[in-house]
């Protein structure tokens, strides 16, 4: 889940649909409403925004004073000096910058802002595999080797691993083909954009104007196809040739950034960790590796949700997350370009844990998990230590009941309630009513909590930019921020209070079925979670909460 949907066009058979496409006519990087639209009061737009600023006015009316909650970003790393984010930074204040020493003892060197577990002395990880491509590679010795005999005793012997490697092989053989034929399509519209360009002849892309090219050869055939194709496309149509020339090479370039590693990410042979990183990847029980590196080599994802949490306003940008006046980023690196590793994520979870997180935004899935029952007791060491667990429910519309997106916190999809109580998984709506679940989030009425905006979602990246993303990666950031916010003014409430607070009081929408996709049957209303969480968990003294029951008397108006 790294990688978000693409904001470029998709080609399939040059055949177009959009990831995503704006609902205004203004340039959306000069559209100051749609850049802080996931904010918005529901009540009085009818956009379904997560009310942030009336929370604030809310919880302060009633006289609370906020603590600072330190939020973990488990992720691809984090540009901690970008000029949004820098003053809600975490600081270790145990550990003394650049001493080379582990001043506080916890077995990390010089962690002043956090952690990097997918780097090492020889540097840090970029692309690694999927899980997929490292269960294949590991098991067809074992399940398919050349003794036939003995295959069938392995498969019969471990039956559960048998099952696993079975599931990855199916993913692998169908992902591996689908990533190098996407790969070599764009490559081939990459190359064929000059020649675009010029049968365009300086006119601008309508249905009209490419109808009327007369290709030459069947390079020129291939150039105008596409460009009858884009001609359709609402983003592209009208535009001059120089215009479109940049456009589409924006685009393309952002398609092959996706599809480019995809020829490691299901490569058997690719295996970057134990050069970079070297560790016993096999022990489990290890934990002190790693290096402080807290941004890597490719940070956009981390930083956007960094952004999303608690980015303040820059300068002419006024971009804002939903903790931005009470959450500090602990910058945990934990996700390369590919499926993050469970040793890693069980490690990253407890780090962030031990170090004073209260917060933790998983924004990243994977549909087999080797190592899960080690990140389930990093769940359990994470619940009895009162921390909340905020998980993307994942991008690829599907029901996560029957296409699980690990970590989950069902060990069993047939169980009745998951086995953890600290952990809200997350579905990403949009700025449209009539089309609240984005296209691409996964979703399922028992093991999906809440939806919250996940789509044209306006946030930092690195290089001290911003930038539109989208993905369920995106709306888990904007409820680990309102958790943020709860925690920060009541701060005894517990990880099931948050979760409570927030599913009961969202608001709710049935157009579409989409009060089917979660248990809340709506997207979150952070001010409406205040109430709730006021009404019913808070004592009034220094803190202090009510112990949740079963049975609420005190909600709040939907």
């Amino acid at each position: 889940m790294k990688k978000v949907l693409l904001a470029a066009v998709f080609l399939v058979g040059f055949g177009f649909s959009h990831a995503q496409e704006a609902k205004t006519e203004s340039d959306p990087m000069k559209n100051k409403d749609l850049m802080t639209w996931y904010h918005k009061d529901f009540a009085t737009t009818k956009i379904y925004g997560v009310n942030t600023d009336n929370a604030y006015k809310y919880l302060e009316s009633k006289g609370l004073k906020p603590k600072t909650v330190v939020v973990g970003v488990l992720d691809s790393g984090v540009q901690v000096d970008h000029p949004g984010l820098v003053k809600n930074v975490w600081s270790n204040p145990n550990e003394v910058p650049g001493n080379g020493k582990d001043d506080d003892r916890n077995g990390y060197i010089d962690d002043v802002h956090g952690w990097n577990f997918i780097g090492g002395k020889n540097g840090d990880i970029d692309v690694d595999n999927m899980e997929v491509t490292r269960v294949v590679a590991k098991y067809k010795p074992v399940f398919e080797g050349e003794d036939s005999a003995k295959n069938k005793a392995n498969q019969a012997k471990m039956p559960e691993e048998f099952a696993m490697y079975m599931k990855s092989k199916e993913i692998f053989t169908k992902k591996s083909v689908e990533a190098r034929q996407g790969f070599q399509t764009y490559t081939m519209i990459s190359e064929a954009i000059p020649t675009m360009v010029k049968l365009l002849n300086g006119k601008a892309i309508t249905p009209e104007n490419v109808a009327a090219i007369k290709p030459a050869d069947p390079k020129e055939a291939i150039a105008a196809q596409v460009l009858a194709q884009v001609a359709q496309s609402p983003e592209f149509k009208g535009k001059s040739a120089a215009e479109f020339e940049k456009a589409m090479s924006g685009q393309i370039k952002e398609a092959l950034d996706y599809f480019g590693p995809q020829e490691k990410q299901y490569n058997l042979d690719y295996d970057p960790r134990k050069e970079v990183v070297g560790d016993n990847y096999d022990d489990y029980s290890e934990k002190n590796y790693g290096n402080n590196h807290y941004e890597g080599p490719d940070a956009e994802h981390g930083t956007h949700v960094a952004g999303i949490i608690a980015g303040l306003p820059n300068g002419s940008e006024m971009q804002y997350g939903v903790a931005s006046k009470v959450a500090k980023i602990m910058s945990v690196r934990t996700v390369p370009n590919g499926d993050e590793r469970d040793k890693d994520v069980a490690n990253a979870i407890r780090y962030a844990v031990d170090n004073g997180a209260k917060v933790l935004n998983m924004s990243f899935g994977k549909p087999v998990s080797p190592g899960k029952n080690v990140v389930w007791d990093a769940f359990k060491y994470a619940q009895d230590k009162g921390v909340l667990l905020v998980k993307a429910a994942g991008n690829e519309n599907e029901d996560v009941a029957e296409h699980l997106a690990y970590p989950t916190n069902f060990k069993n999809v047939a169980d009745e309630k998951p086995f953890v109580n600290n952990v809200l998984v997350v579905g990403a709506s949009t700025n449209d009513n009539n089309a609240l679940r984005a296209s691409f989030s996964n979703y399922n009425k028992k093991m999906v909590n809440v939806f919250a905006p996940g789509q044209e979602i306006y946030s930092t990246v690195p290089h001290s930019q911003y930038k539109y993303l989208q993905g369920t990666s995106m709306a888990s950031p904007v409820v680990a921020g309102a958790a943020a916010v709860l925690l920060a003014y009541m701060p005894n409430l517990t990880p099931a209070q948050i979760i409570e607070s927030l599913v009961k009081s969202s608001n709710p929408a049935t157009a579409n079925e989409f009060g089917t996709y979660s248990e809340a049957g709506g997207v979150i209303d952070l001010k409406k979670a205040a109430e709730y969480a006021y009404n019913n968990f808070y004592n009034g003294k220094s803190g202090a909460s009510k112990k949740a029951t079963k049975s609420v008397k005190k909600t709040v108006k939907k």
